[in-house]
């Protein structure tokens, strides 16, 4: 399995993963003109993508859903709770309701129950003997879920951001409860907690996704986790998603 961050943050998401036998993304939060020029990095085109997993429904995440669609005639996997408004935007035939686990080829995708403001999801993403994380856009992560999150080979985890600066910064008041709370984002500080209780001998990556331009520095969500980690013998390679440029490829 091959995992490419095409882009991360408030202004658009979005993810490639290869197997053997299947390229999906997960989330089209960005232009298809965008995607387009970063999966030729990779000597991919749109119409050759298999399948697309929606998180859930906020712009970010689904903004170039239509256009992709108009364009590919993709397969959306979708919950439930997404359908009606998604049938708005693209035609219903498109839309599939997730599975647990979903089976597609060759990779087994169990969903996580993502804690936000809309209905979502993250995936544990398994291909043989190896596996990947995905979870972003989460007030928090129930601990009925760490067996299944323990020692997996790469983490994509957001570490939206740092309390101190959300709460000293100039979002309205209102804004800063929604970020904080348990249908908010994840900070820095419970990112690296999480972090420790679930990476193991496995884990080669950890990408901390889903930065705050407002709220967070890519120092600053560095340091958290790396500092926790370490603190505790735990020393793995933490990499920053960017929002305006794609991460190199990294086999899992």
């Amino acid at each position: 399995m091959k995992v490419k961050v095409l882009a991360s943050g408030s202004k658009g998401n979005s993810t490639l993963i290869q197997t053997e036998k299947l390229k999906i993304l997960i989330d089209m939060g960005v232009t298809y003109q965008y995607l387009a020029s970063e999966l030729e990095k990779v000597n991919v085109s749109p119409k050759e993508l298999d399948a697309i997993l929606i998180t859930h429904t906020h712009s970010d995440h689904i903004k170039g859903l239509a256009s992709l669609v108009k364009k590919t005639n993709l397969r959306v996997y979708v919950l439930e709770e997404m359908v009606e408004e998604l049938a708005k935007k693209i035609p219903k035939e498109n839309l599939f309701l997730y599975d647990n686990p979903l089976i597609l080829e060759d990779l087994k995708i169990n969903l996580i129950r993502i804690s936000h403001d809309v209905e979502g999801v993250g995936f544990v993403l398994e291909e043989k003997n190896h596996s990947l994380v995905y979870i972003t856009d989460t007030g928090y992560i129930n601990e009925k879920y760490f067996p299944l999150l323990k020692n997996r080979e790469v983490y994509i985890i957001e570490s939206n951001h740092d309390e101190e600066m959300l709460m000293e910064g100039p979002y309205p008041y209102i804004l800063k409860q929604r970020v904080i709370s348990d249908k908010g984002h994840l900070s820095n500080s419970t990112t690296a907690n999480y972090l420790l209780e679930v990476v193991g001998e496995k884990t080669k990556k950890i990408i901390l996704a889903h930065i705050s331009e407002n709220n967070n520095t890519e120092k600053l969500a560095l340091e958290t986790t790396k500092n926790l980690l370490e603190k505790n013998h735990i020393h793995k390679e933490v990499i920053i998603a960017k929002q305006y440029e794609s991460l190199d490829e990294i086999e899992v």
